[in-house]
Formats: structure tokens, C-alpha cells, sequence
């Protein structure tokens, strides 16, 4: 269940099964250290902490609505899953 204050940070574009991490386009900011949500069809799917993140290859510790971030993620996710960021 959703909890009112989680708000959407963006979806999932692409994951590389191989080295586990996901591509992310932002709907809103997103910091190492931030605890987020993946849904997908209104389900949940896991939580996790954001442990690195890059943008365009570069490890960064923050990124902004708009920008497009590789995510090391913990389980499997699939293209189109809403990442949202835990209050």
C-alpha cells in the first residue's frame, strides 16, 4: 500500500540483468542515502537504500528531475516500474 507522503521520483527505462542495475528517469530528485520503492501495476515490488547511483558513467551523490540515472539495485526490476521515494 502506498503511503501518502511517498511521492514519485520516476520509472524504470532499462535493467541490465547481468550487473544488476536499473536506468531510471527522474521525475523528481534522488540522492544516495534516499529510501525508495519500486511498484509495478500498483504492487509493490521491494525496498531498498540508494547506494550509488551515475550519471552518464560518473558516480554522482545526487541527481535532478529530468537527468537519467544508472541505479545498482537490489532485485530484479522490470521496464516501466515507478520508483518512489519513501518520506
Amino acid at each position: 500500500m502506498k503511503n501518502l507522503a511517498d511521492y514519485k521520483v520516476g520509472k524504470i527505462t532499462h535493467y541490465y540483468d547481468k550487473i544488476g542495475v536499473a536506468v531510471l528517469e527522474l521525475s523528481g530528485d534522488l540522492a544516495v542515502g534516499d529510501k525508495i520503492k519500486f511498484s509495478r501495476g500498483g504492487e509493490d515490488l521491494f525496498t531498498q537504500t540508494v547506494s550509488s547511483m551515475q550519471v552518464e558513467h560518473e558516480k554522482k551523490e545526487s541527481a535532478k528531475k529530468g537527468e537519467i540515472v544508472g541505479l545498482k539495485v537490489d532485485s530484479e526490476v522490470k521496464e516501466g516500474a515507478e520508483v518512489y521515494k519513501e518520506s
